[in-house]
Order: structure tokens, then C-alpha cells, then sequence
């Protein structure tokens, strides 16, 4: 299915499950792993809006399978035996030319080779049709999901019991979040994953990678950026002009 697909079909689940947050638990950490993320983020939080317990330290889009694949995928570079011993930023969106690994930020540092670089942006960023296509159209990538999924629900209910020093990526609604501001005037989008501090409240603190970035990055970015609004605008127009009922 194409992301336009899952649209037609995600959006009016997450809004009417979200209604049910709003009403039942609003207090509650909101992990959005259905796609298109770019856009259910946006319809969650129009959601909680409307009902008045918006709480954009609350809410989360899972992008950790971004973060999965590049750590993955550079392996053979990093040479580490444990893929996620090095850290790499993926910051943007959740589909596509929005995916945006900033190798230039890795930690520890690695060097990837001048020749592999695009083919391995494209990984990156296409995983998931890769498993399609290895599946042969009968399945997508559902055990990485469930593992990035799992990840990162993880680290948020470990920041919530007190545990301190816990960072990962993940796609927020920056003005509600200390540092979001300045990503914001960065990127022009308000929904943009990025590393975030997370603490016992949900977001505590949106950090700028983006200074410093190369060329290159600078160039992904720009796609990114304008993949993005257009996904966000989808997701906040059907809460706001929902669709007829058939």
C-alpha cells in the first residue's frame, strides 16, 4: 500500500482512537506508530485540541525504525558488533525523502564512502519497500517495526519512572517543547522528529542537530522540509474538513 493508502485508512482510526484518549486518559504518553506518521501526528494533535487536554510533551510519533535501519545499515562501516552502540541522528519525517540520517553527526564518528553514500541514503530512507519486495507483496516490515515500536516505548517508560539521560529521535510538535522554538525557525514546519530528552513528564527538551550540517544534508533537508508540510496540512485538514461519511 502506498502512504496515500494508509491515509485513507489510518487517519480516521487514530482520530476516533484518540477521541478515546482524550476523553478516558489524557493524561496519557500518546505513541503514534501508525502510517502515515507525518500526518497522524498532526490528526492526534488537532484531536487533543479540540478536546482541551493538548499536551505536546505527551505526544510522540515512533521513528526509531528510521533510526533501526540506519544504525543497521552502517554497520560495516562503524564496525561495531552492536549496531545501536553507535548513535546516529534521523531527523524530519517518518516516509520517504523525509528520512533524513545526519551521518555527519554520528557518535562515535564514522566515515562513509564517497561512492556508497546516496545508495545508502536511499536505504535509509526506502527500507521498508525493500521488505515488501523481499515479501513478495505478502507482508511489510513488521518484526523491525514491532523492535523499534518496542524501543522506544521502552526508553519513555523508563524516562517516566525517573531514569535520567534518555535522548532518542522522535517526531514531536516542536512549539510545545523547550528548544522547539529554534527548530522551528530552522525548518519552518512545527512537526518535526528530532533528538528529544525525555523525562518523567514525556518531552522535556527538543535539541538543534541541524547547525553544521554538509551540503549534502543541507540538500536532504530542503526535500525534507517540503515533503513535510505538505503531509502535516493533510493530516490537520482532515480533522478540521473530515471527509463525508459513506
Amino acid at each position: 500500500m502506498t502512504r496515500d493508502d494508509l491515509f485513507k485508512i489510518n487517519a480516521g482510526i487514530v482520530r476516533d482512537l484518540v477521541k478515546g484518549i482524550a476523553e478516558f486518559c489524557p493524561k496519557a504518553f500518546v505513541l503514534v506508530i501508525s502510517n502515515p506518521v507525518n500526518s497522524t501526528v498532526p490528526i492526534a494533535a488537532e484531536v487533543l485540541k479540540a478536546a482541551g487536554v493538548f499536551d505536546p510533551k505527551r505526544l510522540f510519533g515512533v521513528t526509531t525504525l528510521d533510526v533501526v535501519r540506519a544504525e543497521t545499515f552502517t554497520q560495516e562501516f562503524s564496525g561495531q558488533k552492536d549496531p545501536s552502540a553507535v548513535q546516529i541522528p534521523v531527523v524530519g519525517g517518518h516516509s520517504g525523502e523525509t528520512i533524513v540520517p545526519l551521518f555527519s553527526k554520528t557518535t562515535p564518528a564514522i566515515q562513509i564512502p564517497e561512492e556508497k553514500y546516496d545508495a545508502l541514503i536511499h536505504r535509509v530512507q526506502f527500507g521498508g519497500d525493500e521488505v515488501v519486495q523481499a515479501k513478495d507483496g505478502a507482508g511489510s516490515a513488521t518484526l523491525s517495526m514491532a523492535y523499534a515500536g518496542y524501543r522506544f516505548a521502552e526508553s519513555v517508560i523508563k524516562a517516566s519512572k525517573g531514569q535520567t539521560g534518555i535522548v532518542e529521535p522522535t517526531f514531536v510538535y516542536l512549539p510545545g517543547i523547550p528548544g522547539g522554538d529554534e527548530i522551528v525557525k530552522a525548518t519552518g514546519v512545527e512537526f518535526f522528529s528530532t533528538l528529544v530528552t525525555l523525562g518523567t513528564n514525556g518531552a522535556e527538551k527538543a535539541s538543534n542537530v541541524l547547525g553544521g550540517v554538509t551540503e549534502k544534508e543541507k540538500k536532504l533537508l530542503e526535500a525534507c522540509t517540503k515533503g513535510l508540510k505538505g503531509n502535516i496540512e493533510k493530516g490537520i485538514d482532515f480533522v478540521k474538513n473530515p471527509p463525508p461519511k459513506l
